[in-house]
């Protein structure tokens, strides 16, 4: 598609969105059934009211000539309805109470009588939804309410869902916002979507885009009325992200005032000592405190409901950090034979001065086996520092939300939710710490028309936008030479090993967070539209989403500068493996608009059966920035990268998602028309549009370029900011010379395609008794055109063709078998290097390419029990087997796997077990309420106790072992070779 027919394209959704002639994503319910007589025979043109008990807000729709109705849009909450007909008396049920995305069937049969007497009867929600075709897991208000949650996190209530698994995983110093993330039926936490009354909810950060505050928790229990885990095949209305579709609906007034009033309360007072405290108890103080009221400001009409939220919490940290002993300090190291101290050869006098950046050792020496092994233990330089420095977080939350009914056939309802805190944490080194100031807005506004009894539209539009900072500071003033950058603090030192490059642990790395400064403001504004039309057998769905997207981003790591050393020896003689900097930090404004159009038919083929059909087409104008400056690194035609990066507006030399359409097809059915079984099929083809890769992007020249230097320290010392220094690099060897200073090549590929998964399901839901439902069902997907993280600078491998072996290096000292795949380390000048990087004038690469398959399939049993008896539970199993090829994509998701892929030739050398998936996984929450009732006073002393509990069980998750060292040979320092028995590897 040509550009401008694209625009035109745009142009045209843009207008039929302004027209509102389309449906938007599910906050609300549906009412079906059907209207009989006495005898069974239908009664067609009789009027069905249904009332919502709470706003006393009626929708009036009539039954078809098969005695067929069907209430859309109707808000969660408690329902009645009464259908009626002359010559027959009026028949009501009540106690209904819907759900978020469900659809009810209420059946009635109308006597013959006057219409002036009705027969009225309660009836319970079913237990079983045999019309609904998706999988979906609701957590109620009860279970929002009355469950117990460390952080009152209500996202937390997810994994009560099968097949959901919280995988957060928090790394130090890594920019992103703070909230929970999970892993929803094997697929990557970035793949899944919030929504706060029908608008996504988006949180700051450029991985998992999960919304959070600074405390780590999603916070406002008392705002929310319940929310629906669509986990999968649900309907065409839902889009832009291929994982779960997180549905959260805040509260509205009611005819009754009502409101609340809490304070939460822990602390250290019954705190065990930690391993690692060598004094008193690290002290810990934490309140949650707030207030929630909601009311008619007219009945029956307008309503209102306001929530506040506040956090404090002041924590000290037992922090352990491995430091330089006192005679490292000195500059002196021990022998690794004999454990005898002596000053290290070629000792850098002014290195001694970093040692200020590390705690002083105030616990044992750290010993290691001497070498060589089975001779002892010998001292290691490094010693253990124990400290309990304070971590202060502040953050509060607040959601209002109006509700106006102007006349039968219009709603409105708006809403606006905020949460703004900051977080002082000290880093493993306790001298620096990170402040992390963070707020987030939804606003929304709703407005429903019904043009008919059978006609419905409803439009929705708003703004999400996540502001987030991060700087880092030390709790005492430091000396500016010990600055890299000039005028800036302190950098970071990285140090591999002891006292030699195989020796101690990893020694804490001193000094402040190096994306101290780093900025990120993510604005979406989003309009959805839609109308509902039901005719006979048919309700048909259309709809149109339209999502503009402005990334602003500085979030450039390594500002002020990071030094690489392979040990406490080469730390103190001054010679780095690597230094890395961004001297001029800018900041980038991303840009970019999504859209998708659908059409669906949810078709009522018998009384006891429900098949929908849909189609949904994605599509995306790219990533741009505003000022053509995005920057990447592309490949010639062999593969090899340009030394020069590209720049102009776009990322992209191609836009291969301009037309992604997505078929939907799913049944529903009861098989013995009782009500009391659901037997559910489904596929469809689902999208994750490309929506973070500013932090990717944002550390690449000529704007903020990282530049890599190799030899001594203090020939490359100090940096001056704001200057972006050229690489001075060359060879006739193809190798590159130390020292020399060369970018660290960044990127996505120039002609990505979309992350694509393929879903299907087969559930099976049976009612027990009359309180308790049983589901077992298969889950499965197989998800391509994934995103693989990939250094594609990396030293190519050969093949040994040597029937006597190949020498890896050249002292021949060690060797491979004929056949294996290996990569000659490079001699050292003056010999001739056998092998470099294909381009040797770039560094270590970190690229996204969309190469990546995934197959996940999983049994999910879950059994249900409504309150009954003073008892409700939840209980859930899921056995799944989940494949891919990378399951993280930066460091800081990669909790239990390398963040890249080990061979870039041979991507499926990689695949294997996911990171993200357990084998085995439960869930189990129960409320009991205590029968301590009695009269009077008494009962209301002793009255209303009740237990909750949430249990979750796991059989672990899959790992790589990983080393801290490039064994291979070929370049890539974010270590993703693997260990191995055999030494050759």
């Amino acid at each position: 598609m040509t550009k401008p027919s694209f625009s035109r394209l745009l142009l045209a959704i843009a207008i039929l969105t302004a027209g509102r002639d389309f449906a938007c994503a599910q906050v609300t319910a549906t009412i079906s059934g059907k209207v009989e007589d006495a005898s069974g025979a239908a009664v067609g043109g009789a009027i069905v009211a249904v009332k919502n008990v709470e706003t006393g807000a009626t929708r009036t729709v009539m039954t078809d000539e098969m005695g067929n109705y069907r209430a859309l849009s109707l808000p969660v909450g408690s329902h009645d309805v009464r259908a009626e007909k002359p010559g027959f008396r009026a028949a009501v049920r009540t106690g209904i109470n819907l759900a978020v995305g469900q659809e009810a069937v209420v059946n009635l049969k109308l006597e013959v009588g006057e219409l002036t007497q009705e027969v009225t009867v309660s009836l319970e929600t079913p237990l079983v939804d045999t019309t609904t075709a998706s999988v979906a897991g609701l957590v109620g208000e009860r279970e929002v309410k009355d469950l117990p949650l460390n952080g009152r996190s209500f996202d937390n209530l997810i994994t009560l869902n099968p097949g959901a698994i919280n995988y957060t995983y928090k790394s130090p110093g890594t920019v992103t916002s703070q909230g929970n993330t999970f892993s929803v039926a094997g697929r990557r936490p970035l793949e899944n979507l919030f929504l706060m009354n029908g608008i996504e909810y988006t949180g700051s950060s450029q991985l998992s885009i999960t919304p959070g505050g600074v405390s780590g928790n999603l916070l406002g229990i008392d705002a929310v009325r319940e929310f629906n885990v669509l986990t999968g095949t649900y309907s065409a209305e839902y889009g832009k992200r291929a994982g779960a579709q997180v549905t959260v609906v805040t509260q509205s007034g009611t005819n009754q005032f009502r409101g609340s009033v809490f304070e939460f309360l822990r602390n250290s007072a019954l705190d065990a000592r930690n391993f690692f405290d060598q004094g008193a108890i690290a002290p810990f103080r934490r309140n949650q405190f707030g207030a929630s009221a909601g009311g008619p400001v007219k009945k029956d009409r307008v309503f209102l409901f306001g929530n506040y939220e506040g956090f404090r919490h002041r924590l000290g940290i037992s922090s352990p950090s491995v430091v330089p002993d006192q005679e490292a300090r000195q500059g002196r190291l021990p022998n690794p034979a004999t454990g005898a101290y002596a000053t290290v050869p070629n000792l850098r006098p002014e290195m001694l001065n970093y040692m200020q950046l590390w705690p002083q050792p105030n616990g044992p020496e750290i010993m290691v086996p001497a070498t060589p092994p089975g001779t002892g233990l010998v001292p290691s330089g490094t010693a253990y520092s124990y400290n309990t420095p304070k971590q202060s977080i502040n953050e509060n939350f607040g959601t209002a939300k109006g509700d106006y009914i102007a006349r039968d056939q219009d709603s409105f309802s708006v809403s606006y939710t905020a949460d703004d805190g900051n977080n002082l944490s000290p880093l493993a080194d306790p001298l620096f710490g990170n402040y992390i100031s963070l707020r987030s807005q939804v606003a929304t506004i709703r407005e429903t028309h019904i043009f008919s009894p059978r006609v419905l539209n409803a439009f929705s539009a708003g703004f999400s936008r996540a502001g987030f900072a991060l700087d880092s500071f030390a709790f005492a003033p430091y000396p500016s030479s010990l600055s890299f950058v000039s005028g800036q603090g302190p950098g970071g030192i990285v140090i591999g090993g002891g006292t030699t490059t195989t020796g101690a642990a990893a020694i804490t790395s001193p000094g402040p967070n190096n994306a101290a400064g780093a900025q990120n403001h993510r604005n979406l504004f989003t309009s959805t539209d839609g109308v509902q039309i039901s005719r006979g057998i048919h309700q048909i769905s259309v709809g149109a989403w339209f999502q503009k997207m402005q990334d602003n981003e500085n979030t450039a790591s390594r500002r002020l500068g990071v030094a690489n050393f392979a040990s406490l020896t080469t730390f103190l003689q001054g010679t780095t493996t690597t230094f890395q900097v961004v001297p001029k930090p800018t900041e980038l404004g991303f840009r970019s608009w999504f859209g998708a159009w659908y059409a669906e038919d949810s078709m009522k083929l018998r009384r006891n059966l429900t098949v929908r059909a849909g189609i949904r087409q994605e599509f995306t104008n790219g990533w741009n920035e505003k000022f053509g400056r995005a920057s990447n690194y592309i490949a010639d035609a062999n593969g090899v990268l340009l030394t020069d990066p590209r720049v102009g507006t776009s990322a992209f030399t191609d836009n291969n998602a301009r037309w992604l359409f997505g078929p939907r097809v799913a049944l529903a059915w009861d098989p013995f028309g009782n009500g009391k079984t659901a037997i559910r099929a489904g596929f469809g083809v689902y999208y994750t549009l490309i929506d973070n890769l500013a932090f990717l992007l944002n550390s690449l020249p000529p704007y903020n370029g990282s530049v890599t230097f190799t030899g001594q320290l203090s020939s490359f010392l100090p940096i001056t900011p704001g200057v972006q220094p050229p690489p001075a690099c060359g060879s006739s060897l193809g190798r590159v010379p130390a020292p020399c200073s060369t970018f660290a090549p960044q990127g996505i590929e120039a002609s990505a395609k979309t992350p694509a998964t393929n879903e299907w399901n087969l559930t099976i839901e049976q009612q027990v008794g009359s309180n308790m439902a049983l589901r077992i069902g298969y889950v499965g997907s197989f998800g391509y055109h994934g995103l693989l993280s990939i250094d594609r600078n990396t030293i190519p491998a050969e093949i040994c063709s040597n029937a006597a072996g190949c020498a890896v290096d050249n002292t021949g000292a060690t060797r491979v078998p004929q056949g294996t795949k290996f990569i000659p380390l490079l001699p050292m000048p003056p010999q001739p290097a056998t092998s470099a990087r294909p381009n040797p004038y770039l560094g270590a690469g970190f690229f996204w390419l969309t190469a990546g398959n995934s197959s996940y399939n999983a049994l999910q049993v879950e059994m249900l029990r409504r309150l009954s008896r003073r008892l409700q539970f939840r209980g859930n199993y899921t056995w799944a087997k989940n494949l891919d090829m990378n399951s993280a994509l930066t460091i800081a998701q990669a909790q239990n796997q390398p963040q890249m892929v080990m061979d870039r030739n041979d991507l499926h050398r990689d695949w294997g077990p996911s990171a993200l998936t357990p084998a085995s996984q439960a869930s189990i929450s129960a409320h009991y309420e205590f029968p301590f009732d009695a009269p009077g006073r008494l009962g209301k002393l002793i009255g209303g106790w009740q237990v909750n509990s949430i249990t979750t069980l796991l059989s672990g998750f899959p790992f790589t072992p990983q080393i801290g060292a490039n064994r291979s040979g070929d370049g890539n320092t974010r270590n993703p070779d693997r260990p191995d028995v055999n030494p050759l590897f």
